[in-house]
């Protein structure tokens, strides 16, 4: 494998070089694996920490990383971050498919995803940049194997404002993408689960700045004025070996004047000592770099005497030493990070401002040592200087009054960080302003226009209160440094709790249920409209005394959620340290506070009309299915996990006349409407099939009726009228999926039918009957499309998905537990689009008993 792991540290493999790879063959000796990484075979992390190093190099990358699928249906985790610290991400460790994300289209469509610069990603993925609104390019590609999915791989770099992604650099991700896939596919075949739970691994990237060290020897003769020097030596000066012509001046005439008269006189200096010296020096290359040159006596060869010889060797330092000379001379604190926030360097100012020796800091992550750079109201800072490679500036605060100005100087191989002790401001800057600077760094003036914006976009997908609240609690708290959240409801003039985060058990159950009249901070907000501010909880109980207080010593603010005018609830946010507000901070939350009022608001009317449409599709399915000799039927309904949670499936058995009618149909859309429109359809085709209509007619009345009704909408249905005694079955379909058919000796077909279009589109629709015959011991099954689609796969995928389940299970079990096993994937996934109806029909006699036991 070319590119191994060379070193760890705190959980971070330092990656040194990933041209390509493969998985491990069995025997090779592996890196000890940090503890993070407990429970996840070796050969998996390696292979994904080197894809990622390899698809970053390839791209132009400075960081990226490996989404890999998980155990939960549908969500994908980040396995590998490389080049970039893992706890700043983590927002987006998690990703399901169905969001509007670019990692999760990539995977849910099968096609790369290309960003050239955040005017493309805001115009195509609005929410990444509202949680990441910074002037950088990415590169999203599916790691794919035939029809197996794992994942996605991904490359942030800088923006290319104007530019498309380039072709080659295109062809490169789909390159390093098929060879992960394969691997993976490999590592598949052999056993290895090729799944990720839990945190990221992170990867250290190799350094491309950074100039290698490097050495190189000579001899002097100092009579004769030659000199012997390797090819390292003519190298670091700059000299072809092959035309040097062997003297001390065709060495030194690529260097600084002053520095070669330097080099005669340390040079004489050791040859006269008369014993064994060493002398040093620091020499000036031809490219500015600093050369350290140590020269020593040796004796002649000749006996001549002593010191007509020198010896030494001139080392290629990079700029390590000048520099932290440099930086030692200033008076300024200094600090260096590498890509993962580990300090790589600290000069003698940043020693003594924070107390700390530099073999205190050195090789420590920053926030880890100094937890008081750790406080979310400073991530986006940092995400700002490691995604868009601006400076960006800000206030820290390091005590309750001691403040530090902070500076972040972004390169490719990490962060130069400066401090400076500064005055207390006016306000505690949590948020992205800086006093008396207005609107700072282009990151403080992005993150100022998009964090109300990643708020409205999260509140426009959240449909329940619940989800709302959720919704605040990972936006708002972390984008001003909230750790409290509680949001109160109006009902008949009283506040109630609906949602609450980080306040001590118990502690608000006092608040819950008071009324209009009560002298509180959450009360008064309310009825007066206006927004109340508290630096700390001195100033509250000096405004409420007597009000309970909590543990915390913090902030607090008082929101009122009012849309339209009208009063929906509060809001309460609390800081664990005491803080100001500035104007501008005031400002966002109390817009922001109408935005949620805004979502509670739409949230509340959600909650009654689905209740509406939930009992009205629950009037209008079968609560329990009629009972008949020779046939055994069952049928199970799945609400969507989206939007309204319900929709138009439905399906019915019905005694007619002409025999026993099965139906099943699905109308489009959801909510009320779609209810509505299904129960129309389910009455329609009762009181056809109950006139004695054939199957034929039944369909085309159907059709025509719901033209006549015009709703905006279609269905789909399939109607199959079965003779219980002969098995003799006439079958109609109408746009719907195909029915699959297990026969008695456990051989499973998707049947044939020819149909016509779906409902409601064409009223001269002909609707074609096939007849076929249901053997005793057969089963029937008819489904909607929500149990065999699934994002970005084939339909016919899923209906073979299904038809082998359905023939893997025809041993003596009950149609009951037939059709649990066809819906107990679909029943446990957390996000289903659409709804989902099952009917199963058997049909037996006593000889077929062995096979198929009735239901109960």
């Amino acid at each position: 494998m070319r590119g191994t792991a060379a070193g760890e540290h705190a959980g971070c493999v330092t990656w040194y070089g990933a041209a390509g790879f493969t998985p491990l063959s069995k025997g090779r000796v592996i890196p000890e694996r940090p503890n993070s990484l407990s429970g996840v075979p070796d050969e998996l992390a390696l292979v994904l920490a080197q894809a990622a190093v390899s698809a970053i190099e390839a791209a132009g990358g400075y960081g990226g990383g490996v989404y890999l699928r998980s155990g939960t249906p549908g969500l994908l985790r980040l396995a590998v971050l490389a080049g970039l610290p893992g706890p700043l991400f983590r927002p987006w460790w998690r990703m399901h498919v169905n969001r509007p994300f670019p990692v999760a289209e990539a995977h849910r469509s099968g096609q790369a995803v290309h960003l050239a610069d955040a005017e493309e990603a805001m115009r195509r993925f609005p929410q990444l940049m509202a949680g990441m609104p910074f002037p950088f390019g990415s590169l999203y590609t599916p790691v794919v194997s035939g029809r197996e999915k794992f994942g996605v791989l991904v490359v942030l770099r800088p923006a290319t404002p104007g530019k498309k992604v380039g072709y080659a650099d295109r062809r490169r991700m789909e390159n390093t993408a098929q060879r992960l896939a394969s691997a993976l596919a490999e590592l598949g075949a052999d056993g290895t689960p090729v799944e990720w739970e839990g945190e990221p691994l992170s990867v250290q990237l190799p350094a491309v700045t950074t100039p290698p060290v490097r050495i190189g020897h000579l001899d002097w003769d100092l009579d004769g004025g030659t000199v012997d020097a390797d090819e390292d030596l003519c190298a670091i000066i700059g000299i072809d070996p092959e035309n040097f012509a062997g003297t001390i001046e065709a060495l030194v005439e690529r260097l600084a004047q002053e520095d070669v008269y330097g080099l005669w006189a340390i040079a004489r200096q050791a040859a006269e000592s008369g014993r064994p010296v060493a002398r040093r020096m620091r020499l000036r290359g031809p490219d500015g770099r600093p050369h350290l040159l140590e020269l020593s006596v040796r004796a002649s060869p000749s006996g001549a005497g002593p010191g007509s010889h020198l010896t030494g060797f001139l080392v290629d330092l990079g700029t390590g030493p000048i520099v932290a000379e440099a930086t030692d001379r200033i008076p300024r604190a200094i600090l260096s990070l590498d890509r993962l926030g580990r300090i790589t360097y600290v000069n003698h100012g940043a020693e003594t401002l924070l107390g700390h020796a530099r073999s205190d800091l050195a090789g420590r992550v920053l926030w880890e040592v100094l937890p008081w750079f750790g406080q979310p109201a400073y991530e986006d800072h940092y995400r700002a200087a490691l995604l868009s490679h601006d400076p960006v500036h800000f206030m820290a605060r390091r005590e309750p009054t001691e403040w530090l100005s902070v500076s972040l100087y972004p390169g490719h191989d990490g962060l130069t960080v400066t401090l400076a002790a500064a005055d207390q401001p006016s306000y505690a800057p949590g948020s992205v302003l800086r006093p008396g600077a207005g609107l700072g760094s282009p990151a403080d003036r992005a993150s100022a226009l998009y964090r109300p914006v990643a708020l409205a976009i999260a509140l426009t997908e959240a449909v329940t209160a619940r989800q709302v609240s959720a919704v605040v609690t990972e936006e708002l708290l972390p984008a001003f440094g909230g750790r409290q959240l509680a949001i109160y409801l109006l009902k008949e003039r009283h506040l109630y709790l609906a949602w609450e985060t980080g306040f001590p058990q118990g502690f608000l159950d006092r608040f819950d249920g008071v009324g209009l009249d009560v002298r509180l901070p959450g009360v008064e907000t309310l009825t007066s409209g206006r927004p109340m501010f508290f630096e700390s909880m001195e100033r509250l109980s000096a405004a409420y005394p007597g009000i309970p207080m909590d543990a915390n010593v913090g902030a607090r603010a008082f929101l009122p959620l009012i849309a339209s005018g009208r009063p929906v609830g509060s809001c309460i946010l609390g800081f664990e340290q005491p803080r100001g507000f500035s104007p501008e901070e005031r400002t966002v939350l109390t817009a922001l506070a109408g935005l949620i009022a805004q979502a509670l608001q739409r949230a509340q009317r959600y909650d009654t009309e689905a209740a509406l449409a939930r009992g009205l599709q629950d009037a209008l399915l079968p609560h329990r299915l009629p009972v008949f000799e020779r046939v055994d039927t069952v049928g199970r309904y799945l609400p969507g996990t989206q939007g309204m949670e319900v929709g138009g499936d439905w399906y019915d058995v019905i005694e007619t006349g002409r025999g026993l009618a099965l139906i099943i149909g699905d109308v489009q859309g959801h909510g009320v409407a779609a209810a509505a429109t299904m129960g129309q359809l389910r009455s329609a085709v009762r009181a056809f099939a109950l006139s004695g209509h054939d199957p034929q007619e039944v369909v085309s009345g159907t059709n025509r009726l719901l033209i006549d009704l015009d709703p905006g909408q279609f269905a789909s249905c399939c109607y199959i009228l079965l003779d219980p005694a002969t098995g003799i079955t006439h079958a109609v379909r109408a746009g719907h999926p195909q029915p699959l058919l297990r026969h008695p000796d456990g051989r499973t077909e998707v049947l044939d039918l020819p149909g016509g279009v779906v409902l409601g589109v064409d009223v001269d629709a002909s609707y074609p009957v096939t007849d076929l015959r249901l053997e005793p011991g057969a089963v029937l099954a008819l489904y909607t499309d929500g149990l065999v689609e699934q994002p970005g796969i084939d339909i016919d995928f899923g209906i073979e998905q299904l038809r082998s389940t359905l023939a893997a299970d025809a041993g003596p079990s009950s149609l009951a537990d037939t059709a649990d096993r066809l819906i107990r994937e679909a029943k446990h996934a957390t996000d289903r689009p659409d709804d989902i109806a099952l009917l199963l029909a058997a049909r037996w006699d006593d000889a077929s008993r062995t096979t198929t036991e009735r239901t109960p």
